[in-house]
């Protein structure tokens, strides 16, 4: 996907570069019970029931356990713990390393050159919607100063910030404002990026004590690993006990309403985006954007091809598949079927155009134009999940409204 802020990463690339008959052979019954848990773990700012359980035991306090996520892990050292942001892309390996110390507490010795953060972290900026919307999750929302963008968010908590002066613009990539950010000196810098970039470009900030962190969840092939990464603000804010009691209830939703999906009887044929400078980009097999396809239970042709982001596709290689698709899924940024006409008056011989199946992700868009699918969809994938099977196969589930899509009309 595309994030709001940051330019527009990849989330689902209108599905561009760096989202949806019955037949699904289902009681009543177990649709309703996947509702009925899909509802109740919406990321809000209150915790929820259950305890995370480890594959022995109970999880003790404090230690974070990851069944999902690959980007990252942490590692409980007993008197300090230590997080790895991992980067497994272009066939090698690249890791960076921060120490989480608690208040009060001296770092370990033997290890210079490792950035320390003091925990819990008391301000942070970010650079992405999405990682407003893990702090939203998390419950701390309020603890962000600087955000990379002020036009594109969602979060009323954050606005609210803005408002009043709390929460600054600290710019993205290169218009970063390094000035800013070193007098506002947050407890942590989390950016839109991954572990093999250039961070020569951060050392005003490294330099000044400021730990700089790439959230690279956009590079998990789940959804539910890109929506673990709320465990990595969890342990930076000493609520991992919390985070981990809300993700579960995330992952059961899930899981749940994926096992309807996946198993559908009838799997009906999905187009997404659409043309982009005469390029038509598309989910790669592997990536998580893919996965939500197949747990929706759709027939997606490009299901089988290798890489975790997005296909740049010869536009003539995908009209044959276009036309006769029975579902186009988020065709760009249209708000409604005359404007994917207005870029082109042929895409109105798709199949999916002429029987009215033809959805896009904007049902959530404020007053200023930010699109909350962009923000809190990541730590929401049972929402998107949902959505998708109500669009995908009608009837599957008790009810039918849409929280993040809507039909084009």
């Amino acid at each position: 996907m595309y994030s709001q802020s940051g330019g527009k990463g990849f989330l689902f690339i209108s599905f561009v570069a760096m989202f949806m008959a019955s037949g699904c052979g289902h009681s009543g019954q177990s649709g309703s019970g996947a509702a009925a848990t899909e509802q109740g773990a919406a990321g809000t700012e209150q915790d929820t029931a259950g305890a995370s359980q480890a594959a022995g035991g109970a999880v003790r306090p404090g230690h974070t356990i990851l069944k999902y996520a690959h980007g990252f892990r942490i590692d409980d050292h007993g008197s300090y713990r230590e997080v790895s942001i991992v980067n497994h892309s272009a066939g090698k390996t690249d890791t960076l390393h921060y120490l989480l110390v608690e208040e009060g507490s001296k770092p370990p010795a033997g290890r210079p050159g490792v950035p320390v953060i003091t925990t819990p972290v008391k301000t942070m900026a970010v650079s992405s919607s999405v990682h407003i919307a893990m702090a939203q999750f998390v419950g701390v929302a309020d603890r962000i100063t600087g955000v990379g963008n002020l036009n594109y968010l969602y979060s009323p908590i954050v606005r609210e910030g803005i408002r009043t002066g709390k929460v600054k613009q600290i710019g993205i990539e290169s218009s970063i404002n390094y000035e800013l950010l070193v007098a506002m000196h947050p407890g942590v810098f989390i950016i839109m990026s991954n572990p093999d970039a250039a961070f020569g470009q951060y050392k005003t900030l490294t330099d000044a004590g400021i730990p700089v962190i790439p959230g690279a969840d956009w590079l998990e092939t789940t959804p539910l690993g890109r929506a673990e990464w709320v465990k990595l603000i969890g342990a930076l804010v000493g609520r991992e006990d919390s985070v981990a009691k809300k993700f579960d209830s995330v992952e059961r939703a899930y899981l749940a309403l994926a096992a309807i999906g996946s198993s559908a009887k009838v799997k009906p044929s999905v187009i997404t985006g659409i043309p982009y400078n005469g390029v038509w980009y598309t989910p790669a097999g592997e990536s998580y954007v893919a996965k939500y396809l197949h747990d929706a239970g759709a027939d997606y042709h490009w299901a089988d091809t290798k890489g975790i982001g997005s296909l740049g596709l010869n536009i003539e290689s995908v009209v044959p598949i276009a036309l006769k698709a029975d579902y186009w899924l988020q065709p760009g940024d249209a708000g409604s079927l005359k404007d994917i006409t207005d870029k082109d008056n042929r895409f109105g011989s798709f199949h999916s155009f002429a029987t009215g199946n033809v959805y896009n992700d904007n049902r959530r868009v404020n007053d200023l134009g930010s699109n909350d699918y962009w923000e809190s969809g990541a730590v929401n994938p049972h929402l998107i999940l949902g959505d998708l099977i109500r669009i995908l196969h009608p009837g599957a589930l008790p009810q039918d409204t849409l929280y993040y899509f809507k039909q084009l009309k």
